[in-house]
């Protein structure tokens, strides 16, 4: 594959693009066969492509697939949230609406879910899957319109990411109608660290100039 430049768009999008089948043609597999890196590469293979383009796009290797499995939910998660004002909802809902659109769109591939998070956990890969879910984050109060770059924007980040943990893990052993069981879940971790938020004075209801401010 030819190198192109790091700054180069269209390169960029062919580069995601390519991450995307590859991991679209994994998926599928990935209960069977668990997140390899010989999955991968058949998986390139199997998305029309030879199996030397797995190590071009993910030249991390294992760790950068499932950087882009995350990444690749992000995306998809803002997609789905693209018709909905964030400003016509209470915070809480801003945060609730984007957690379950993220699940809702991970919900074919819960046990990809489930290996990638145990593959974060081991030790020596918690760092980057920490910063992993910290995007996640970050992508979700983006969405929802905060703009703090004071602490008050470490802390919600990083209050959300125990409420994105806790509730992934929940929503894996949830076999309720609708995910239903994960809703309520989420909503009292949410209610949790709204409450720890206020009572420390770090987490504020956001107000967009000019505009009247909404309680969470």
């Amino acid at each position: 594959m030819r190198t192109r430049p790091a700054n180069d768009f269209s390169a960029r999008n062919s580069t995601q693009d390519i991450r995307d089948r590859i991991l679209e043609a994994a998926l599928p597999n990935v209960p069977f066969d668990g997140w390899t890196w010989k999955l991968i590469e058949q998986a390139a293979v199997n998305a029309g492509y030879g199996d030397s383009m797995a190590r071009s796009v993910f030249p991390g290797g294992l760790s950068d697939a499932l950087d882009h499995f995350s990444s690749m939910a992000d995306k998809r998660m803002l997609e789905r949230l693209e018709n909905i004002d964030p400003e016509t909802l209470r915070v809480r809902d801003r945060i609730h609406t984007a957690v379950m659109a993220r699940l809702r769109v991970l919900y074919p591939w819960r046990d990809a879910v489930r290996q990638a998070t145990s593959y974060w956990a081991m030790p020596s890969r918690t760092g980057r899957g920490i910063r992993i879910m910290w995007r996640t984050a970050d992508a979700i109060w983006n969405w929802a319109g905060d703009t703090a770059t004071d602490y008050n924007r470490y802390t919600k980040r990083t209050l959300l990411c125990g409420v994105l943990v806790s509730t992934i893990l929940a929503w894996l052993e949830d076999d309720s109608h609708g995910m239903s069981e994960t809703e309520a879940f989420l909503d009292r971790r949410i209610n949790t660290v709204l409450t720890l938020g206020k009572a420390l004075g770090k987490m504020k209801s956001f107000t967009q100039p000019g505009k009247t401010r909404r309680t969470s």
